[in-house]
């Protein structure tokens, strides 16, 4: 099975900076929503009780970013 030609040290720096392009000139407000999910994280444990039920603990933390827009007639915060 033959592998496919790797890409010159130029391609990868041209996809890296065509990223970063596109990170500036993107605005975070027009996307799918003002608010956007950063990271989520999810915790989970599983014990078994005292009669031997078994018992799934689960903590989850949701980080989110919210961009008002720029509305004329909102107040100042």
């Amino acid at each position: 099975m033959e592998r496919p030609p790797r890409k010159t040290f130029m391609r990868s720096f041209g996809e890296f900076v065509g990223h970063i392009v596109h990170g500036v000139r993107t605005d975070p407000a027009k996307d799918t929503g003002a608010r956007r999910e950063v990271r989520r994280e999810v915790e989970q444990e599983e014990r078994r009780t005292t009669d031997g039920r078994k018992v799934t603990l689960r903590r989850t933390t949701i980080e989110e970013v919210e961009i008002e827009g720029d509305e004329p007639d909102a107040p100042d915060r």
